[in-house]
């Protein structure tokens, strides 16, 4: 009983935050003054020695505060555990060969396998977890060639996301001597393999020099031939070339919800030596995304005058708009996402109500009726042009991800592999729920706890959201979520406008002036929670990263009395300025810009860094951010950390304002898995305590 009570009292009294040098900076915009008391935190670590050592106070704050909760240790020791589950990916086929990803047990990163037949012995072609002793290398992609002798992939280190390009020979193993470095997209193999596209940062340090290249095998890559260069930051060339070789389908993005398509005939671009790009699309308010090319026809996803998508067969040859035929119309009650092509069939991949559903057709349209998969959750497909047998990957909240191999011509279906996993998924239940928005907009949310969980108002709430970019938020298998399960937590992933679910309306419903929209969504669906008898504000938390990291920061301050704790990871915070730092003027079209006065207001009005009232009792809030983030500048929440520990009007041993800049990280990705469970614990350590688990 006194240890228990002693071990209480370290979580009551933490040690105090770290001061922060405080130097006002004032800047007019559009007649406002703006003044800014932190902005020598937006330097990096290796910038400015001052700011190296203010991060390592806070981060020793910080470690001080979680490695003290009583329950860190043990709640570490679990997530170990849970998280050491494996993953595979669905195999590519190439010829006889199957090529796939898996990570076991505790390996920091996952090998890349091969397989002469799909029941074969794996053979290891690629361990990524060996090229480093911390695990700090990750494979960020890889693309087989059409005969699968050959393996382009990219690697990055630390979370940089800067990709290197690899090419390896699958018969010996051998790293071939081209290696081209510049945060590397892949764009498609030559059929006969001796070369392919790609498009590469032309400066790495610079995030809107993006050029579209060709290379060819043996060659040294300052001699590809450029077919496209970015010239206006926000817009990002981008090109695929098609399977047979014939066909090059380039264009440049406009955001998330537009871009233009042309297309390049490769015999006669290497017959004249001359780029000779024959406009698609241009100027037309849609995206348009290649899905599949079969001869001289594209088969073409888009949004215009089409918001929840359609598919289009262009004829290459004569791509003039007079000349689309519409193939697979819209349809009102579900999103068309994506299209993929098995013999003589198209799959055709919808989202309902944040779920997967899939149908086959025929190229000229004709339907073959739905592919069955194995339930209501999140699903993707692997296919070849030359065979009916597919792959599908399929998770829910309480389905690991599992690979099932189908042939889509009679729909038999067999588990082809699924990691083992430590808990029961049984023991968890889903089912959706709505509510409505400020504005009268149904909100759709999943609610996944345990089973038989009563609803007595105050059960341990976990409330995460993302809102934007056109990305939709569908079920997946966590097992470091049944950590939470376990202690009576309840998980609710919240369908908000901005995402993707609902089609390209619901996507522009909550982005630039429509922004609030989002917050407005979460708040109606937290508060749904509450009247349902879930839980109450004393048992809820709240957490988002990057673009969900906004999220919470405006959570935040726009509704404290909500929320006991909020996570905002890796976020934009100061949405002033967030368009000057790192690869940000490409979310320009998706935010606005306060260099505009019109976009100014609006981001006035929310950007959390500006709407901290000095004197709020604020939930406890935990920021975390990447040192080598490549996206969104540690700035934000360093500065966001400063001011409202400065000014919060909480109870700091209580309610304390955390930072934690992860120095070997980036956005997320690439994260070793010792990282990943330190990471996990952190993150439910604060949750526990701050809703009630861990007292």
């Amino acid at each position: 009983m006194l240890h228990s009570l002693l071990l209480s009292l370290v979580v009551l009294a933490p040690p105090a935050p770290p001061a922060t040098r405080v130097e006002p900076v004032t800047e007019t915009l559009h007649g406002e003054a703006v003044v800014d008391n932190y902005r020598w935190l937006e330097k990096l670590e290796s910038e400015s020695e001052e700011v190296k050592t203010w991060t390592t106070a806070q981060l020793e704050y910080t470690a001080a505060v979680l490695g003290g909760l009583p329950c860190r240790k043990a709640l570490e020791e679990r997530l170990a555990s849970l998280m050491t589950v494996g993953s595979v990916s669905a195999p590519v086929t190439r010829g006889t060969r199957y090529f796939y990803t898996e990570r076991k047990g505790t390996a920091n990163q996952p090998m890349l396998l091969m397989r002469e037949s799909h029941n074969g012995e794996p053979f290891t072609l690629l361990d990524v977890s060996a090229l480093d002793a911390k695990g700090l290398y990750s494979l960020d992609w890889w693309y087989p060639n059409k005969s699968g002798s050959h393996i382009a992939f990219g690697l990055s280190y630390a979370g940089s996301e800067m990709t290197t390009l690899h090419v390896l020979s699958v018969d010996d193993t051998q790293w071939l001597s081209d290696e081209i470095p510049g945060k590397i997209s892949f764009g498609g193999w030559t059929p006969d393999g001796t070369g392919f596209l790609y498009s590469q940062l032309e400066r790495p340090e610079d995030a809107y020099s993006r050029t579209v290249r060709f290379h060819t095998l043996g060659r040294h890559h300052r001699t590809d031939s450029v077919l496209s260069r970015q010239t206006i930051p926000s817009r990002i060339p981008f090109a695929n070339l098609s399977d047979d070789g014939r066909w090059i389908l380039m264009g440049l993005t406009d955001g998330w919800a537009r871009n233009d398509l042309s297309v390049i005939d490769v015999a006669e671009w290497r017959r004249s030596g001359e780029l000779a790009p024959v406009a698609i699309a241009d100027g037309l308010n849609g995206r348009f995304t290649p899905a599949v090319v079969a001869g001289d026809t594209a088969y073409v996803l888009t949004t215009f005058e089409s918001p929840n998508g359609r598919l289009l067969a262009i004829d290459l040859t004569n791509p003039n708009r007079e000349g689309w035929k519409t193939l697979i119309k819209e349809r009102p009650d579900a999103v068309l996402t994506g299209v993929d092509h098995a013999r003589g069939r198209l799959i055709v991949e919808y989202e309902k109500d944040a779920t997967t559903r899939m149908e086959q057709f025929r190229f000229d349209g004709t339907p073959l009726g739905e592919v069955k998969l194995p339930g209501l959750g999140t699903a993707a497909i692997a296919t070849n042009e030359d065979r009916t047998e597919a792959f599908i990957s399929y998770t829910s909240f309480n389905e690991p991800t599992s690979v099932y191999r189908i042939d889509l011509a009679d729909g038999e279906r067999t588990l082809w592999a699924r990691p083992d996993v430590p808990v029961d998924p049984s023991t968890v239940e889903v089912h959706q729920e709505f509510c409505t928005s400020k504005d009268g907009t149904r909100i759709p949310m999943f609610i996944v706890h345990r089973s038989g969980l009563a609803r007595n108002g105050a059960n341990p709430t976990l409330v995460y959201g993302y809102g934007g970019f056109n990305a939709s938020m569908t079920p997946s298998f966590n097992p470091a979520r049944f950590a939470w399960f376990e202690q009576g937590g309840v998980y609710v992933q919240v369908t908000l406008r901005g995402g993707g679910e609902y089609g390209e309306a619901w996507h522009q419903a909550g982005m630039l002036g429509n922004k609030q929209n989002v917050f407005d969504d979460l708040y109606a669906a937290t508060e749904h929670l509450i009247k349902a008898g879930y839980t109450a504000p004393a048992n809820l938390a709240v957490l988002g990263g990057s673009n969900g990291g906004l999220l919470t920061g405006v959570a935040a301050t726009q509704r404290p009395d909500l929320y006991a704790a909020v996570v905002s990871a890796v976020p934009l915070l100061d949405m002033l300025r967030y368009q000057n730092f790192l690869m940000a003027r490409f979310w320009v079209p998706e935010y606005g810009s306060a260099e505009d006065a019109a976009q100014f207001k609006w981001l006035r009005a929310y950007s959390p860094y500006h709407n901290v009232k000095p004197g709020t009792k604020f939930p406890a809030v935990l920021f975390t951010a990447g040192e080598n983030d490549s996206r969104v500048h540690p700035l934000h929440a360093r500065k966001m950390a400063a001011l409202m520990q400065a000014v919060a009007g909480n109870d700091l041993s209580e309610d304390p304002i955390l930072l934690w800049v992860d120095r070997e990280a980036g956005h997320g990705q690439g994260k070793p898995l010792a990282a990943r469970v330190k990471e996990a614990a952190d993150l439910y350590s604060f949750l526990f305590w701050q809703t009630g688990i861990c007292e």
